[in-house]
This record gives structure tokens, C-alpha cells and sequence, in this order.
């Protein structure tokens, strides 16, 4: 058992400080929580790195749409080649967008992504991503950068998501904090 001092003031003080510690902690761990919550529930669309393919090919089909945005900041037009495909629940398949520096200097930029309905998120599966890594493209320079993915068969174990026939995979591109951070600093 743990005695506290008589003294009011150093009680007061002791539970200050221990406060402050434990509130110290939990902002420490609040990210690295938060993102293991997120990847283990797929919680705001967050979807799954997977590293080999799914195996089994179910019947089931599954319509997916592909959506593509760009921070009003960032000089890119950035697309889906196409809006969307359908694929088997299990079926490995590959999605291109394109981006275009629509400016006259090079810019990094790089993607963030989430998968709707987000109940369902966690069963995207991404093999191969442009948002794993920073795209730096030249002025007037056009890329094609490919999605390899698939979902996962055990969507199909999972009765409150028999609903679900159709996710959207929406990116959004934002200028590299290194790229903004440099342009704000020109004259």
C-alpha cells in the first residue's frame, strides 16, 4: 500500500505530477494505438498491406469504384483511368490512375487512401501501391501508377457485410511537407 504524505501540499503535488506522467504516456501511445486499432478493424477505411495473394476465387463479385482527389494546394491532375471494375472476391486485379504536374516546377507529392464502406475496409487488400511512396514528377510530366489489389475471401465468412457488392478505393494527393516547406521558404 502506498501512504501519501500529511502534508496537503505535497499530496497535491505527487498527484499532480503523476497526472502529468500518465498523460505524457497516453499521447505517446495514442498514434501508434490509433493505427493498430485502425488496421485491425479497418476504422476509417483503413485496408489491409497484404503479402501474397488471396488463394481462393469465390463467385461472389464485387464492384469496386475508383475516386481520386488533390489537395487545392498541389499543381496535379490526378484520375482514375477507370471508374471503376468488377472483380471476384479473391481475384487479383490492377487499377491505373494517372497524375500530370500541371505546374512549371517539380513537386513530390504524396497519397493518402481510404476504402467506403469502411465496415468492409479491412478486406481490401493492396499488393502494390503509389501511396507507399513519394511520387516526385516534373513540370508537365504524366505518370500511370498502377494498383495491384484484391479482396479478401474472407469477406465471405463475415454475415453483416453480405450487404456489401460495391467499395470505393478514394486517394487524395497532397504536396510532400519537404516540397511545401521549401516553396513557402522561396521568394
Amino acid at each position: 500500500m502506498i501512504r501519501l504524505p500529511k502534508n496537503k501540499n505535497t499530496r497535491v503535488a505527487l498527484m499532480a505530477g503523476a497526472t502529468a506522467a500518465t498523460m505524457v504516456g497516453a499521447a505517446y501511445a495514442a498514434v501508434p494505438l490509433y493505427n493498430l486499432f485502425c488496421a485491425v478493424t479497418g476504422y476509417g477505411g483503413t485496408t489491409t498491406v497484404a503479402t501474397g495473394e488471396a488463394g481462393v476465387i469465390l463467385d461472389r463479385e464485387m464492384t469496386v469504384l475508383f475516386d481520386a482527389n488533390v489537395n487545392r494546394h498541389l499543381g496535379w491532375d490526378f484520375r482514375p483511368v477507370q471508374r471503376s471494375m468488377t472483380v471476384r472476391v479473391g481475384e487479383t486485379a490492377l487499377a491505373y490512375y494517372t497524375a500530370t504536374n500541371t505546374t512549371d516546377r517539380p513537386i513530390t507529392g504524396v497519397a493518402t487512401f481510404n476504402v467506403a464502406p469502411f465496415k468492409a475496409a479491412s478486406y481490401f487488400s493492396k499488393l502494390e501501391c503509389f501511396c507507399f511512396t513519394e511520387q516526385t514528377l516534373q513540370p508537365g510530366e504524366s505518370v500511370e501508377m498502377p494498383v495491384l489489389f484484391f479482396v479478401d475471401p474472407l469477406i465471405d465468412e463475415e454475415r453483416r457485410l453480405d450487404d456489401v457488392h460495391t467499395m470505393t478505393l478514394s486517394y487524395t494527393f497532397f504536396e510532400s511537407e519537404g516540397d511545401a516547406a521549401s516553396t513557402d521558404a522561396a521568394p
